[in-house]
């Protein structure tokens, strides 16, 4: 018998076909994804080669030019076109070798490290007196302590009351004494901001003033409220060293000076000042077909501070978007859209790489189908925020469902949320319109033990939270390249804040600093 269809009944048949089949091939990608970040994960080894073989990764640093030559390289060997675009310069700078020991009263060899950017002491080796910033009445009375001060080594950090982080102390403590600290904490804090206050300068300027005036180094102690931890930053001397000393050296130092007993260090730092650098972002790209001229992109800054190796921050963010580009290029090889990804320069200065990008490539920030961007550490990703855009919801839930579900149930959205003014490099698109979203992970001690510290290292990586990561960044990317709409970028109302009763407003676009760490 001859079937006979009438074009009501046939083109229904034809589009239930077709949907049929499309879901079958997104959902044969999907497993492929899922299966090549599970079986055959390269993380472990890109984070020894990033983290161990090349280090960390300061904006204008040859670690730093070195890590861009390595991602090129390494995207090649996947078939992965990618290159390295200038987008400025900065103050070019290597650091090297740090030695402080106490000679007096006893011998020690002191935790510590010189801070970016430190100038170096060349051969020498200077043993000088530990002397600690006083506390005088005023500004006039600091000038006339200043001669003082020739040859030896000022403190100019307050020294902490306890090296205890708060945690440790409510699991143990009474709490009257836990109190009792906290209190002396705070005065302690209070009372060393009034003493750099009546200098006449701030922690910024006294630096320079005290090395104009002879000082053979500044000893720094920016602890970050965790067991042996501190924050590594950018020196503002501009002629002898600036160290950062771990809070037990510190303390002990200052403990000692306290009681009259005039310690001694022994101080030998090495650095290269380089001289004015290029700066680079690295750029992978697999070219679209259908709609080529659309891209979707990952995104992850490259550039750390130097204090560890920038494992969590961010070269977490780093592995997740190079291994979700590998698995897309295996599983996904042509694309509807164009897939970008941005490794971008200088954000921990403020964002730089990624907002000249912006400024530079209005071609294809305008036809953004969608960015995603880590950046807070080694954990899962457990929250995704609309960005302030009012149709944000329709299309990232669209592009959640796929995600198994052992991934995507942890994940909490938020829609349509507030922009991000900064923060990470998200912000730089949001800041045109552009729908980037900050792909949120879990902490892990971030803020205290990582972020920014000497402790930022390999052994810090949960490689079983990031191998979610890149699969979860792999399917997004691959449903917003597929996606038969284009994304609305229609902003919601914003509100109040809160605290201050003020009308939000969408942020505001800041120009990139193209030349830096120079003044």
């Amino acid at each position: 018998m001859k079937l006979k269809l009438n074009s009501l009944t046939f083109l229904p048949a034809v589009a239930l076909l077709l949907s049929s089949n499309f879901a079958h091939a997104q959902n044969s990608v999907i497993d492929q994804i899922v299966k090549e970040g599970n079986e055959n994960s390269q993380l472990e080894t890109l984070a020894r080669e990033l983290m161990d073989g090349i280090g960390p990764r300061l904006v204008g640093t040859p670690q730093m030019l070195k890590a861009n030559e390595w991602a090129v390289a390494k995207y090649k060997t996947w078939g992965v076109s990618a290159r390295n675009e200038k987008w400025g310069e900065w103050r070019g700078w290597e650091r090297g070798i740090s030695h402080i020991d106490m000679v007096y009263p006893r011998i020690k060899s002191l935790e510590g490290t010189q801070l970016a950017w430190s100038p170096g002491m060349g051969n020498k080796t200077v043993t000088a007196e530990v002397i600690a910033l006083p506390d005088l009445a005023d500004s006039a009375a600091y000038q006339a302590w200043l001669p003082s001060i020739k040859g030896k080594f000022i403190m100019i950090s307050m020294p902490q009351p306890t090296g205890r982080p708060d945690y440790n102390w409510k699991e143990f403590a009474m709490k009257e004494s836990f109190d009792k600290m906290q209190a002396d904490r705070t005065a302690k804090t209070t009372a060393w901001a009034n003493r750099i206050k009546k200098t006449g300068y701030t922690t910024r300027t006294l630096p320079v003033i005290l090395e104009n005036a002879g000082a053979a180094g500044i000893i720094t102690s920016n602890w970050s409220a965790g067991f042996g931890v501190d924050k590594i930053f950018s020196a503002y001397t501009k002629k002898v060293p600036t160290v950062d000393v771990a809070l037990e050296d510190y303390s002990l130092l200052y403990r000692l000076t306290e009681s009259g007993i005039k310690p001694k260090i022994s101080m030998h730092t090495e650095s290269k000042e380089l001289g004015v650098v290029p700066t680079y972002n690295t750029l992978a790209e697999i070219k679209g077909g259908a709609k080529a001229n659309e891209y979707v992109m990952l995104s992850a800054h490259f550039d750390s501070w130097d204090g560890g190796t920038g494992a969590t921050d961010n070269g977490t963010g780093t592995l997740t978007m190079m291994e979700a580009m590998r698995i897309l290029k295996k599983v996904y090889p042509k694309p509807k859209r164009t897939i970008l990804v941005g490794h971008w320069g200088s954000e921990e200065q403020g964002l730089n790489g990624s907002r000249a990008f912006v400024e530079d490539h209005p071609e294809i920030v305008k036809n953004l189908q969608a960015l995603f961007n880590q950046d807070n550490g080694t954990g899962r990703v457990v929250n995704i925020g609309g960005q302030g855009y009012a149709k944000a919801a329709d299309y990232i839930t669209r592009w959640l469902k796929p995600v198994p579900s052992y991934i995507r149930d942890s994940i909490k959205t938020s829609f349509p949320g507030v922009p991000g003014a900064g923060g990470s490099d998200f912000a730089s698109f949001v800041a045109v319109g552009a729908p980037g979203f900050s792909l949120s992970s879990l902490g892990w001690s971030y803020g205290n033990y990582t972020w920014h510290t000497n402790r930022d290292t390999y052994d810090k990586i949960v490689f079983d939270d990031v191998r979610r990561n890149a699969i979860l960044t792999a399917i997004l990317i691959y449903m917003a390249s597929e996606d038969a709409e284009r994304t609305s970028t229609e902003r919601a109302p914003l509100g109040t804040n809160p605290r201050t009763g003020q009308p939000l407003k969408w942020p505001e676009q800041v120009k990139a600093t193209r030349r830096g760490g120079l003044d």
